[in-house]
């Protein structure tokens, strides 16, 4: 993908999709274009050499996010791309997630997040701030080296009021909330050390048909912890169990399949249905993969929960469903969609000009038990003489209420389909209950 400052999606830019375009780059940086070779009339670079990987890091900040970065010999160089994949998908998470269903960039909500281990580079904060004016970062690392360049990175970009640093050590919390006298994040996110030691990095390398791709400059730190990924994780997790709500999301960048596998069985060993699963393959050879977790009901979109190249058994549960309608106009389904919906005791708003609506319901009131209870409830009301026969809609100011809301969902009636996307809730059984007795009302069909 060729690099380029403009951004060219709401709030930051695309995924990095391929490899990076090194003739693109070349183009627009001289110093990039001094450390390339070309045989063949093929630009490329010597993976193997730090100055090298340290150029290309710095030359894609610069064109791609207007940022400055210095770094030390001795600490790990992150590879821009996988990064930036790992923050943009953290903005969708967000954006998918937000109380009034917007599903998309709001430029004004403000976002706080918290980056446990920043690192020499602190790239996590940088990009984060660097594409949204309204976000700000905390950070924290256990290494003084680290941490000094880290501050160093931020001052240079003029970032220090957005990006506030904290050295920690190994033994306090990894959400330290109380002791920053933070009341709640939006987020939390970690690219922690991979292996447990170095037997079990040098075994990670074992029987690859091909080297690391790139020189590895990480410290021990950087590299190495109790558990590896899947024990630095579980900590966070263990602290997300007492935190719950005070963060929306809980994430985590991990380097094996079988960590994100691992680290899904203890979400559900757990009951932490509400997470969404990433691949954040960047490239031709480089392939990472990300956790994230919540306690709150906000469902993220389908596409984000269930992002990149996965395997079944890591993906959470389907947030959206298609309803076929053949020949139906989305004009004419949306009335259907209406007529369906102004029978049940749902608050119901519906946006004709563009064919959508937002359901919400604070329990399941369309299942033939429920319809029977409200009919006969309804017969014995106007028996007494206790309530108006007009008044029978029932009171829907309590499905606007979020904390009594079971249930929400967009709904967008197309041409021949109809789509609904689940907002809040925890039961997806009353999810997918709620899209089959949508789809006997459309079609007659269960």
């Amino acid at each position: 993908m060729p690099p380029s400052s403009v951004s060219s999606v709401e709030g930051g830019r695309p995924y990095y999709d391929g490899d990076v375009d090194f003739d693109a780059l070349a183009a627009e940086d001289a110093d990039f274009a001094a450390i390339c070779k070309v045989s063949k009339d093929k630009r490329w670079i010597d993976f193997q050499d730090p100055k090298v990987v340290q150029q290309l890091t710095k030359s894609l900040l610069k064109c791609d996010f207007a940022l400055s970065l210095e770094l030390p010999n001795d600490r790990l160089c992150p590879p821009v791309p996988v990064r930036w994949n790992y923050v943009r998908w953290i903005q969708e998470l967000l954006d998918t997630t937000s109380g009034d269903y917007r599903d998309h960039y709001d430029p004004e909500r403000e976002v706080l997040g918290l980056d446990i281990g920043v690192g020499a580079s602190c790239i996590y904060p940088l990009l984060a701030c660097s594409m949204r004016p309204e976000w700000r970062m905390a950070g924290t690392d256990v290494d003084q080296h680290s941490f000094d360049y880290a501050r160093k990175n931020v001052e240079a970009n003029g970032l220090a009021k957005r990006i506030k640093l904290r050295l920690s050590t190994s033994d306090r919390p990894l959400i330290p909330l109380d002791s920053m006298k933070i009341e709640g994040l939006d987020f939390v996110m970690t690219n922690p050390p991979f292996y447990t030691s170095h037997t079990d990095m040098l075994a990670s390398y074992a029987g690859k048909q091909a080297p690391p791709s790139a020189v590895c400059t990480g410290a021990d730190n950087e590299m190495i912890c109790p558990g590896g990924d899947v024990g630095f994780v579980t900590r966070i997790l263990d602290e997300s169990l007492k935190l719950r709500e005070r963060v929306q999301w809980y994430s985590a960048m991990l380097g094996k399949m079988s960590s994100l596998q691992q680290l899904i069985a203890k979400l559900r060993e757990h009951n932490i249905t509400n997470f969404a699963v990433t691949c954040l393959q960047a490239g031709y050879r480089t392939k990472r993969w990300a956790v994230a977790w919540s306690f709150r009901d906000l469902r993220p979109r389908n596409d984000v929960a269930r992002h990149g190249d996965l395997v079944h058994a890591v993906l959470p549960s389907p947030t959206a469903q298609t309803i076929p309608v053949p020949l139906m106009s989305a004009q004419f389904a949306g009335d259907r969609v209406s007529g369906i919906l102004q029978e049940l005791d749902v608050r119901w708003q519906w946006r004709e000009a563009i064919f959508t609506g937002v359901m919400k319901a604070r329990e399941n009131v369309w299942s033939r038990a429920a319809r029977r209870k409200k009919k006969f409830q309804a017969e014995r009301d106007i028996g007494r003489g206790e309530v108006d026969a007009m008044q029978l809609d029932g009171d829907e100011g309590d499905a606007d209420d979020d904390e009594n809301v079971a249930l929400a969902v967009k709904i967008v009636c197309k041409l021949e389909v109809v789509e609904v996307r689940w907002l809040r809730g925890h039961d997806h059984v009353l999810f997918t209950s709620f899209c089959g007795m949508l789809k006997r009302g459309l079609t007659g069909r269960a």
